[in-house]
């Protein structure tokens, strides 16, 4: 079965919808059209495959899925059950809903926890009983800046979940986007951090990588855009 990248899949259809083109900063730069990367320093030739015992659901807050620098996609790239949508704070998508829903997953909400009631939060994906049954956990991941992922958090779509943290011992290495607080990760990062605590070691190492070409590849494209 092919690979499918469902944050492409969401960039090309709010492409088709949108009356406004989108312009990041570089938008003149010719790029891949599914790493974003500029042509010349395109890495879709090292994305990796895979198998991972995990699923990821990416919310994706309104443009994300068009920024150059979103490291969204590239857990799509390599984990291979993934989902995306883009957040609708007044009518969230039914597909959403239903693969919330869906008896085959344990959705977990990743977000830091002093934001969440105390009776939801976990320590660890392997805490839940499910997981300890063999489900497969989706973890849920808000894709935005900080304060828009702050309201994608508060959607009723989410209160029913688990809520699961991470801690990281070192500040974030991806610098190409400004964080809003310290040791405040990306999302690819925060990924493979979570990814580790469900021991799912080899994707975590391989997506790892992956983020490790894409910021080399990303960079290297801006200086060459710089000399040109």
């Amino acid at each position: 079965m092919a690979h499918i990248n469902t944050v492409h899949i969401l960039r090309k259809q709010q492409l088709a919808l949108s009356t406004k083109e989108f312009r990041a900063r570089g938008y003149k730069v010719k790029r891949c059209e599914d790493c974003l990367i500029p042509e010349k320093k395109c890495i879709c030739s090292q994305r990796p495959s895979i198998y991972s015992h995990s699923a990821f659901c990416l919310v994706m807050y309104k443009n994300e899925y068009y920024k150059p620098t979103n490291t969204g996609k590239l857990i799509a790239d390599v984990i291979p059950d993934n989902y995306a949508f883009r957040w609708d704070r007044v009518a969230p998508d039914p597909a959403l809903i239903e693969l919330l829903q869906n008896p085959k997953y344990v959705p977990i909400l990743v977000f830091p926890q002093q934001y969440a009631e105390a009776e939801r939060c976990i320590d660890s994906p392997k805490d839940l009983v499910e997981i300890k049954q063999g489900k497969t956990p989706l973890f849920v991941m808000l894709d935005g800046t900080w304060r828009e992922a702050s309201k994608m958090f508060k959607s009723p779509s989410f209160a029913p979940l688990p809520v699961l943290s991470i801690q990281p011992k070192k500040a974030s290495s991806y610098q190409l986007r400004e964080a809003a607080h310290e040791h405040q990760l990306c999302t690819a990062e925060v990924a493979i951090e979570v990814l580790k605590m469900t021991d799912d070691n080899h994707a975590a190492e391989a997506l790892g990588e992956y983020f490790h070409q894409f910021k080399k590849a990303y960079i290297a494209g801006k200086a060459h855009l710089t000399l040109l």
